[in-house]
Parts: structure tokens; sequence; C-alpha cells
């Protein structure tokens, strides 16, 4: 048998679609329990490559003979030698090409909907991150938010529906991934936007994002709408865009909501959080779609791949908001919170350009899963 190499793109689009996937994943223990790849049609197996290095004959009985079977490593390397060596024993056998740091850095673009007055919203989901991204594209423009840092895949989208990047937005000072969107801006000419108050010790120019401003993209005149919604960080914007959809950042998801502590202020934020949940997005209409700046896990993706739900479904099915007693929601949220994500204090300094690491070392930083929500 030979040895075939599966690319990210394939593995991401099986997790997305929920089709089925044997994974061989040969990294040590407390990495597969920390971060791995999942799908409702997933099965894995964890067994280090190290206990593979004399062979493979002890563990062809715990895998499946009519199925193919994918070997995932860190980088790739342990991931070929153990897929060659199974096989040489008759199987059918794959390897993940690039390893959890392709799986990490891959974006899938789809398209939410289509604008009133013309132009189109796409959404990128990092699905191995969990991530979201989006781009508004009207009349030869775009604006795009929440960039991650890899940003070619913008450019290269953008540059394939014939639109120039004019505006940058950053919903917040982000702390759990990398932004391109000082990058872009920069490489485009664009505008970046940040809110002020997530600004106080960034150290480049930025249009400061406040609450009540309009920017207008393309010649149809998509109004986007920032709307101030503290919480999640003291500056997080929300953005009402083409009254349709609400982007969400950081303090809303479709299955929880989000943390107030990678500033270590949980105490003092999550009264914040609370008004922007229980009283700011209430004011807006049930019918806006809320697009979110990250997915928890794989059962919130839609049919198509996409993470998109009506806001009122949100107050009827989002635990996180029907907490009437208000003692109790400060308990839930400060109380609750999964381990903080990794690097994030580095990750935080590198978003206000304090910190200037490397391409290698900002993969490093952002190895692991989202840790964006409360539980």
């Amino acid at each position: 048998m030979t040895v075939r190499e599966m690319p990210v793109h394939e593995a991401a689009m099986k997790a997305m679609m929920k089709e089925s996937l044997f994974i061989l994943d040969v990294r040590n223990s407390s990495d597969f329990e920390d971060w791995k790849i999942e799908g409702k049609g997933i099965q894995h197996l964890n067994i280090p490559y190290f206990d593979l290095i004399d062979g493979v004959e002890d563990i062809l009985n715990l895998l499946p003979k009519d199925q193919e079977v994918l070997v995932v490593c860190a980088k790739e390397g342990s991931s070929v030698m153990v897929a060659e060596m199974l096989a040489e024993e008759g199987r059918n056998v794959a390897y993940l090409k690039g390893g959890m740091k392709a799986w990490s850095e891959h974006l899938v673009p789809l398209k939410i909907g289509n604008l009133a007055d013309g132009g189109e919203l796409y959404q990128f989901v990092r699905v191995g991150k969990g991530c979201l991204s989006y781009m508004v594209v009207s009349n030869g423009e775009a604006a795009l938010f929440d960039a991650t840092r890899m940003t070619e895949i913008y450019l290269e989208f953008a540059q394939s529906l014939g639109a120039q990047i004019k505006h940058v937005f950053d919903t917040h000072l982000h702390a759990d991934h990398i932004s391109g969107g000082r990058m872009i801006a920069k490489q485009t000419g664009a505008l970046y936007w940040l809110p002020s108050k997530d600004a106080g010790e960034v150290v480049f120019k930025y249009e400061a994002l406040e609450d009540g401003i309009e920017v207008v993209i393309g010649s149809s005149t998509i109004r986007i709408e920032a709307l101030y919604s503290p919480g999640h960080t003291i500056g997080s914007t929300s953005f009402v865009i083409d009254d349709q959809y609400l982007l969400t950042g950081d303090s809303l998801f479709i299955d929880s909501i989000g943390r107030p502590d990678l500033a270590g202020l949980a105490e003092d934020w999550v009264g914040d959080l609370r008004e922007t949940l229980y009283s700011r997005y209430t004011r807006l209409a049930d019918d806006l779609i809320v697009l979110p700046a990250h997915f928890m896990i794989m059962d919130e993706l839609n049919a198509d791949g996409t993470v998109a739900r009506r806001l009122g479904e949100l107050y009827r099915d989002n635990h996180g908001l029907n907490i009437a007693n208000e003692a109790e929601f400060r308990a839930m949220v400060t109380k609750n919170l999964p381990p903080q994500p990794n690097s994030y204090q580095e990750i935080r300094q590198t978003n206000m350009g304090t910190l200037t690491p490397d391409a290698e070392r900002q993969r490093e930083m952002e190895i692991g899963p989202n840790r964006c929500a409360v539980r």
C-alpha cells in the first residue's frame, strides 16, 4: 500500500461536514488531551510516536480495516514515518500534511449572505482554532473584521472578488490569537480601527473605534455601525451591518458568553459584560443574525459549515443569557473559567505592538484550543 498525503483543507471539510474520519494521533497524550481535531464523525486513537518506534504490530487490531486511517502529529514528520509503517502492514493510510501546525492555521472562507443594497458578507472559519473573521464586499471595496495573522488568504480572496480592502477592524484587543489587522492595513493602505479603550498601551497609529461610528463600504452604502459592548475587554465593540447582522466579537457566542478575565480584571468587568448581554443587546432586533469571533465546539457549526444564529434564538437557548439573578451570573462568570489561552500575555503584547516575535514563535504562541468563553 502507498501512503496518501491528506491536505489540511480536506481534513477541515470532513470535520466541518461531519464526515467519518479515523485519526491515529501520535503526539504526547497531554498535547492530545489539550487539543485535537474534532468533529461529529471523527474517531480518535492516541498512541505516542515513541511507543511506535519499534513497530506498529501491537496496534493493528485497534485500527479499522475497512477505513482509511489518518495519522496526525505536531509538524508532519512523525506521522509520515508511522503512516509508512502502517502501509507496509497493508493498511489504507494517510498523513496530515503540515500536522497540527497546519491545522491551526487553516482558514475556510464561506459565504454568509447577500446585503440589501448589493454586496456580500463572508465568514472565514479557522476550524483548528475556533476563530471566525469576516469580510464585507461591495462594489469593489472590502472591510475586514478580526483578521488572523494568516494575511495572505484575505488578500487573495479580496483580489479574487476584484475588491480593494479599505478598512480593517478589530472588535477588541485579542488575547488568544495574533491579529493580522495592522499588517493587512499596511499592505493595502486600508485604515486600521481599534477600540480606543483597549488601545491605551499600543505603540502604533490607529483609527479610534467609538460608539455610533458609521463606515460606508462601496457605493451601495452598506452601513457598518459600531456598538460599544464592553465585558470581554473594556473596549469591546460590536458591529451592526446593514441592519441584518450583529458581529459580537468575543462578547457573545452561539452556546456561551465571553470571559472577562484575560486582562486580570474579571471582578471589575463582569458587570460590564452583564450590561452588554442583558441590556445593550436586548435593545436590538431579535432577527439580527449573530456572527461571533469564535466558536467553542464543532456542534455550533451549521450544516453548511458557517457559525451563525439569530439573536432571538440565542436569548432562548444560550444559558449565559438566561440567568436572572445578578449574583448568580457573577459567580458563574468568575468561577467557571477554563484555563487561560496559551501565551495570552505575549499575544496581547504582540497585538499592542510592544512585542515582535518571529513567524515561528507566533505559531508556537497560538498552538492550542480556543479558550475565550465561560464554560
